[in-house]
């Protein structure tokens, strides 16, 4: 790959809702900091929850599994510096923790929301490669906001870190180009990144058949 591709790219979190993808998932959007593009990943209940509680700054009554890895983190004077989005295989994001005690730096392989949801309690930049952002993002016109969405009512069945599928109910299949490009500005307008990525997805396979 080239260094242009292999260049890290600074995220932030922006949006997290239901999937309409996939039942019992979530849609977890990072954002390109100083920039248009989007990354929407679909996560598990489970770890929407974790996410979506530590960004609203709430307190469960008892420690979350990622409360319980930072307190013991920090009673053994590890932090986390940042995490990487190092990889996209068949639809999969690979993600890392970039790991210090103070002398010594250490990188641990993890499931990209876990990282994230590591993140958000350590403070931890969010990075990923250009290339993985150039294949996956969606790009957006004016300003985002973070949704979070009915967060009591998460159920705790774990999903696959992955890319929006599309294997929705609706397809595309009798959309001619124009028509597919007018629903993905429509789909970005909206914010129904999901919905964007499946259309791009369409427009890409139009364009190498």
């Amino acid at each position: 790959m080239t260094s242009e591709s292999m260049k890290k790219v600074k995220l932030d979190i922006v949006g997290l809702s239901y999937s309409q993808t996939q039942s019992g998932a979530y849609a977890l959007v990072l954002g390109e900091v100083n920039g248009r593009r989007r990354l929407p990943i679909i996560i598990g209940a489970f770890e929407a929850q974790a996410i979506a509680i530590e960004i609203e700054k709430m307190t469960p009554s008892r420690p979350l599994t990622h409360d319980l890895f930072k307190s013991m983190a920090e009673t053994f004077h590890i932090n986390i510096q940042e995490i990487i989005i190092y990889n996209l295989v068949d639809g999969v994001f690979y993600a890392k923790l970039i790991c210090s005690d103070g002398k010594n730096t250490h990188e641990i392989d993890a499931r990209t929301s876990d990282a994230i949801a590591l993140a958000v309690r350590f403070n931890a930049m969010i990075y990923t490669y250009e290339f993985i952002l150039a294949s996956a993002g969606i790009v957006i016109e004016g300003n985002d906001f973070l949704f979070l969405e009915n967060m009591d009512s998460i159920a705790k069945e774990p999903e696959a870190d992955t890319i929006p599928t599309s294997t929705s109910k609706q397809g595309y299949g009798d959309l001619n180009l124009e028509e597919l490009k007018q629903k993905l500005q429509e789909a970005i307008a909206e914010e129904a990144y999901e919905k964007a990525a499946r259309l791009r997805d369409e427009l890409n396979k139009r364009g190498k058949s």
